[in-house]
């Protein structure tokens, strides 16, 4: 039996602190499903519990960050014992893929409940929530005039103004590679350029890190995901109170959309558990696992019949950017590129 592993995040220490996992419910023919996930929300534990509850299947698991897990799998080869790969990012997502480790699906629940930007061409992996890639600003200086899309960023109206992650942030690579998809790969030199003579500061912290700054005055504009956005929203008075001092702008309403990016699943090549990966893989999109998957991280949901929480929704609506999540991850060689030659540490 593969071994349970809890809060271990570098691949070396995942068999130093690992655990027995439980024992199936309803005996051993329900049989147990494996699974490697880079998410570590405490709600993901009770969307496993529900699933074995509901199907008497067990759920193990490893937790570690997505390139430690891909380079696992690849390494364990044909014995591996991972059934399902869950990330975050088409851009890992993609790694994945390029690494030869997934192997294509066909789910009629899959496709029912899925739209088909949200699933790989030949289904390789499916996209089970999603969070939307914003422009905030500070509130006290106002709205910045003209900012309606991601281009409008690299405009020289906001120069030192704009706060953001350094380019190897998954987040940033996945949102240039939409980028090089919408425009070519000269437009989103151009853009990456004009992005960098508009910095604030050289790039550093978190999203959150972003939203601090915007809120202090530190810097007048940032690109920040919505999962961060909505803990502020629906956190502790100092919180809120942060989150009132932000405006939101949800680009390219009136184009592509507002770009996304996604938590998605996977069924590894040699998988020993196919059939009950493929099982958990269609639970994920039941209604009540989406609750669990995307309240945990305040994430819209992948189904789209149903509403994010109250944290999100207050956000704001907005129309999504509906390319298929693969055309981003297979230009994330060329994302990286262009932002080396633009100087965005």
């Amino acid at each position: 039996m593969m071994r349970l592993v809890v809060g271990c995040v570098a691949a070396l220490a995942l068999a130093g602190c690992a655990e027995e996992g439980a024992e199936t419910v309803d005996g051993a023919e329900a049989g147990e499903v494996n699974l490697y996930s880079s998410r570590h929300y405490d709600t993901d534990l009770a969307l496993y519990e529900d699933f074995t509850e509901q199907t008497g299947i067990t759920v193990n698991r490893i937790e570690a960050d997505a390139d430690a897990l891909i380079e696992r799998i690849s390494s364990e080869g044909e014995f591996s014992p991972a059934d399902l790969l869950i990330t975050v990012d088409a851009g890992r997502l993609w790694r994945a893929e390029e690494a030869g480790i997934l192997a294509p699906v066909e789910s009629e629940v899959l496709e029912e409940r899925l739209p088909d930007y949200l699933r790989h061409p030949d289904g390789l992996w499916f996209g089970l929530s999603t969070r939307a890639r914003v422009i905030i600003y500070d509130r006290s200086q106002g709205e910045p005039a003209g900012l309606e899309t991601y281009a409008d960023l690299a405009d020289p109206a906001y120069r030192g103004d704009i706060c953001i992650r350094s380019s190897s942030n998954i987040y940033n690579i996945s949102l240039l590679s939409s980028i090089i998809a919408h425009r070519g790969e000269e437009a989103a030199q151009d853009w990456a350029e004009g992005v960098v003579a508009n910095f604030a500061r050289d790039p550093q912290g978190n999203d959150t890190a972003q939203i601090e700054s915007v809120a202090a005055g530190e810097c007048r504009i940032a690109v920040v995901n919505t999962y961060y956005l909505a803990r502020f929203a629906g956190g502790d008075e100092a919180e809120q109170a942060i989150f009132d001092k932000i405006g939101v702008i949800f680009p390219d309403q009136n184009g592509t959309g507002t770009h996304i990016n996604i938590s998605g699943a996977a069924i590894v090549k040699n998988a020993p558990n196919r059939e009950n990966a493929i099982r958990f893989l269609e639970y994920l999109t039941s209604d009540s696992a989406q609750r669990y998957f995307a309240d945990g991280n305040n994430e819209y949901p992948a189904v789209a019949s149903l509403d994010a929480n109250s944290a999100v929704e207050q956000l704001g609506e907005f129309e999504p950017d509906t390319l298929n999540a693969a055309e981003i991850g297979r230009n994330q060689r060329t994302a990286v590129e262009i932002f080396d030659r633009a100087g965005w540490n």
